[in-house]
């Protein structure tokens, strides 16, 4: 599904990839929607897990630039490949599966919050002056990390990524505290 889409990947396909036969697949799953179901949950804990491991103890603008850098090599080794695991889910799905979609705002929204608790703690610290907004500024940095997972996988290079979550950081440190 990563590879070729939820709506293009058959459950032949699934089967034929698991080693796994009908019986098998159906004492797990009633049908290719509780599958897509376990897809979303498995890409967002595996997400989620990492994501919490770079940014549970960020308290400075040094520790946030830690994990811009991060992200973008990951995307560059990855020549963009795939977009993001839950992004490209949200765009093949929201409009077609409501509880999808739900349940994938849930996954972002906890994304989110991982970051808003980074930026409190830099405000709480004073590396970000008391007038920056961490939920504000957590979204438009989400908004730059999907915008440049999206133009990485386009363009087949982590260029894009790079210069997305750069112009979202320069937006970031115009709050810096004055040192």
């Amino acid at each position: 599904m990563l590879a070729r889409g939820v709506a293009a990947t058959t459950l032949d396909e699934v089967m034929a990839a698991s080693g796994t036969g009908k019986s098998q697949f159906y004492q797990h799953f009633s049908n290719k929607t509780d599958l897509v179901r376990e897809v979303i949950a498995f890409r967002a804990n595996r997400i989620l897990t990492r994501e919490q491991g770079y940014l549970e103890r960020v308290d400075t603008l040094s520790g946030l630039d830690r994990w811009r850098v991060a992200v973008v090599q990951r995307v560059t080794t990855r020549r963009g490949a795939h977009g993001c695991e839950l992004g490209s889910l949200v765009s093949e799905l929201a409009d077609q599966d409501e509880d999808a979609r739900v349940a994938l705002a849930r996954h972002f929204a906890s994304w989110e919050t991982l970051l808003v608790a980074a930026l409190e703690r830099m405000r709480d610290k004073q590396v970000l002056r008391d007038e920056a907004d961490p939920r504000t500024l957590a979204t438009g940095i989400m908004a730059a990390l999907q915008g440049g997972y999206l133009m990485a996988q386009m363009a087949k290079d982590g260029a894009p990524m790079h210069t997305a979550l750069e112009m979202a950081f320069d937006h970031l440190r115009s709050y810096a505290a004055s040192q």
